[in-house]
């Protein structure tokens, strides 16, 4: 078991590298975690650092739930008595957790959202096109980043089941289980986004500006 415990830490390690807390202190010498949503993931980034930044983050985001089910996934010391696509499973949840709460900065990171897309890019990328046009629609239906999110993930648990039940794709019961933990997942980790929805106070997306002295500027 000496392999799937390399799997799990190293997973969580590749997705705890903290891209935009380490750019935005590079940048501008703050915490991105003090502006906009307080969040750390590649929206907030857009917000704060520009799309610039904001999309290299957010390519960093999916890159690292690709990496953890790619090839974090490959590494064998000793057998792992799980399915190959058990094991990929494992590595990227382990990917979105690492990003979620990060030990790099004190257990505060994004939302998962784009390191769950690299990883189901990596593992269904016909299911991961269909919820990225999902995203997309949504977001620019209402302008709000979580309400696409939210809907991006509830989706993937009904997109595999009909990809499975009417379009014939060989999709494991696994990859199956996963979703529907993701779906899960990324609604608990919009919580409070949630809250703010029902307050009618969650904002659409816009860039946010920082003046010299680093105060916001909108």
């Amino acid at each position: 078991m000496v392999s799937l415990a390399a799997v799990v830490i190293l997973g969580y390690l590749a997705g705890a590298f903290p891209t935009s807390i380490i750019l935005s202190k590079l940048l501008l010498g703050i915490d991105i975690r003090d502006y906009g949503s307080g969040n750390a993931g590649g929206t907030n980034a857009i917000r704060i650092l520009g799309w610039k930044v904001g999309i290299t983050v957010i390519l960093a985001d999916v890159g690292k739930g690709v990496l953890a089910t790619l090839l974090v996934s490959q590494l064998r010391i000793d057998p792992i008595p799980l399915t190959p696509d058990m094991v990929q499973i494992i590595a990227g949840s382990s990917a979105i957790i690492g990003h979620i709460w990060t030990v790099f900065a004190r257990f505060k990171g994004g939302k998962g959202v784009g390191t769950g897309a690299g990883m189901l890019f990596s593992l269904y990328p016909m299911a991961g096109l269909i919820c990225l046009v999902i995203f997309a629609g949504v977001l620019l239906t209402v302008r709000i980043v979580s309400v696409a999110s939210m809907a991006a993930a509830i989706s993937l648990p009904l997109v595999i089941l009909f990809m499975k039940g009417f379009m014939n794709y060989s999709v494991s019961n696994e990859l199956l289980y996963f979703s529907i933990f993701a779906a899960a997942l990324i609604v608990y980790i919009h919580r409070s986004n949630i809250k703010r929805l029902l307050r009618g106070e969650e904002k659409r997306f816009r860039r946010i500006r920082l003046n010299k002295s680093n105060k916001l500027h909108e």
